[in-house]
C-alpha cells in the first residue's frame, strides 16, 4: 500500500511498462518511506479513442505518452504528496522519456479499516502492519 493505478494509451512495450512501474515505485519509496516490498501497481491500457485527458485550461501540452496515475493510500502529508509528484515526474522523464506535462496524478485517501492484504483480515487494525489506529 499505496495502490497505484496507471491509465495510459495502449502500445508501450513490456520493457517500457516495466521501467514505468519501477520508476514510480522508487518515487513512492523515496516520498512515502514505505517498505520495498510494499508494491501494488496496476496498468490499464486504453485505445486512443477511449481516452480524453485535457488540461483544465492550464495550457499544459499533452502527447500520446499522457497518463493518469491514481494513488489510493492512507492519508499523506502535503510534503509527501508534493515530493511524490516531483520525484515521479523526474523519474519518468529521466528513465522513460515521458514529459512531466504528460503525467497527471490524483490521490484517493482512505483509512486503515479500508485495507485487507489477504486472509480476510484488516492487518492495519489487527496490528500485523504498523500501529493500530482508530479512524
Amino acid at each position: 500500500m499505496p495502490l497505484i493505478r496507471f491509465d495510459m494509451l495502449e502500445g508501450r512495450s513490456e520493457k517500457e511498462l516495466t521501467t514505468i512501474l519501477d520508476a514510480a515505485h522508487q518515487a513512492m519509496l523515496d516520498a512515502f518511506g514505505v517498505p520495498p516490498r510494499d508494491r501494488y501497481q496496476i496498468i490499464y491500457e486504453h485505445k486512443k479513442s477511449r481516452v480524453r485527458i485535457e488540461d483544465t485550461g492550464l495550457g499544459i501540452p499533452r502527447t500520446d505518452d499522457v497518463m493518469i496515475i491514481s494513488v489510493t493510500t492512507r492519508p499523506r502529508t502535503v510534503d509527501e504528496k508534493t515530493a511524490f509528484y516531483r520525484l515521479l515526474t523526474e523519474a519518468l522523464t529521466e528513465k522513460c522519456g515521458i514529459a512531466s506535462s504528460d503525467v497527471m496524478v490524483n490521490y484517493v485517501e482512505n483509512t486503515d479499516a479500508d485495507w485487507s492484504f489477504g486472509n480476510g483480515e484488516a492487518q492495519f487494525l489487527t496490528g500485523k502492519l504498523g500501529t493500530p489506529k482508530v479512524s
